[in-house]
């Protein structure tokens, strides 16, 4: 898993975008229910986040790396999680931090 560079820093306001890999570490996304609640632990801290919406995009849309007013974190991971080769679309996971957390 690693930082998307552009993207804001854990603790810091804006949008946190991460990629993993869909058949490693990101792997439990395929299921991830709406409302879940994920924890991200850096060197400074840990933060939390409740689970928006979840979407597939093409490679290309960008746009959900843009930065936002809202602290935010979306992970990026590779779709149909089952395909093999290289994956023609991007499974996004969109999350909101959790008030006083972090």
């Amino acid at each position: 898993m690693g930082h998307i560079p552009g993207t804001a820093l854990p603790g810091q306001p804006g949008n946190v975008a991460l990629a993993g890999h869909r058949d490693t570490f990101f792997r439990s996304l395929r299921d991830i229910p709406q409302d879940a609640e994920i924890t991200l632990t850096t060197l400074h801290g840990s933060y939390r986040y409740r689970v928006d919406s979840t979407m597939v995009v093409e490679p290309q849309a960008v746009e959900v790396l843009a930065d936002s007013p809202d602290a935010i974190l979306t992970l990026v991971t590779c779709y149909p999680f089952d395909f093999i080769g290289h994956a023609p679309k991007r499974f996004i996971v969109r999350a909101r931090k959790i008030p006083g957390s972090g």
